[in-house]
């Protein structure tokens, strides 16, 4: 990858490491191609089941965008000749992303970090991270991540961390139902393995045509939605995986998937 983004393997999970730690893992256009290129690589994989994103170190998962205007890719900057900002291609990336993403919040998460926990589609956190957007303090909104804020977060506790600019805890934010689960530093791998064993022993095929659904059916009017998805479920129960879970179910034993 660029130096910036470390690329990990674990049986079926593939795990992209933000390796700025002396910059506490913020976010530039290097790291963002290279998160990306790791979600491609992850899916050209029919293997890997599951995705990991994390930070290196135990002091920040991402602290956003680096607040030096002058920075090597800062996100505060556009083309106007061709408008198409790196964090959003980024975050349309990840939230077509068609493998399980799940956060490891492994410290602070803050502003556009906060962003990414909240386009992942789980998050194990430590909890005695802080988790928040921070722009107020510095003039700014955090613009580009309001559309994943506003999937994750509650209107009115949304609108507190936008106004204040004050971070919650992650075991605060596991009350709120922002992060899944939220653990003593000592027990975040154990609680990340755990919460992996789970989703990476079900049906690839399943996961990977449900999240395509409820991508396509969060935009939808209800009736929309209902009209395609009575067409996605006969869909899938035609898959290989389906027939196997089926006969799995009815034979009383184990399924194997093989993501067909």
């Amino acid at each position: 990858m660029t130096g910036q983004v470390r690329i990990e393997r674990n049986g079926a999970v593939l795990t992209i490491v933000i390796d700025r730690p002396e910059r506490r893992n913020a976010l530039n256009e290097s790291v963002a191609l290279a998160i990306g290129a790791g979600l491609d690589q992850a899916e050209a994989d029919r293997e890997i089941r599951a995705v990991v994103l994390t930070g290196a170190g135990e002091k920040a998962f991402c602290a956003g965008g680096d607040l030096q205007p002058s920075a090597d890719g800062t996100p505060f900057t556009i083309d106007a000749a061709d408008p198409r900002h790196y964090v959003a291609r980024l975050l349309r990336r990840m939230d077509s992303c068609r493998l399980p993403l799940i956060a490891r919040v492994n410290g602070h998460a803050l502003a556009g970090g906060f962003g990414l926990v909240c386009a992942c589609d789980m998050v194990v956190a430590r909890e005695d991270a802080l988790l928040g957007v921070s722009e107020v303090k510095v003039g700014l909104f955090p613009m580009m991540i309001l559309p994943f804020l506003l999937r994750t977060v509650a209107y009115r506790t949304l609108m507190e961390l936008c106004v204040t600019g004050e971070p919650m805890s992650a075991a605060e934010a596991a009350s709120e139902k922002i992060v899944n689960y939220s653990v003593p530093a000592a027990e975040l791998d154990s609680k990340l393995s755990w919460l992996l064993d789970r989703v990476t022993g079900k049906s690839p095929t399943g996961i990977r045509l449900g999240k395509q659904a409820l991508s396509k059916i969060r935009e939808m009017s209800t009736d929309s939605a209902l009209e395609y998805a009575q067409f996605m479920l006969a869909n899938m129960a035609r898959t290989r995986d389906a027939r196997e879970g089926f006969a799995a179910f009815n034979e009383k034993r184990a399924p194997n998937w093989t993501g067909e």
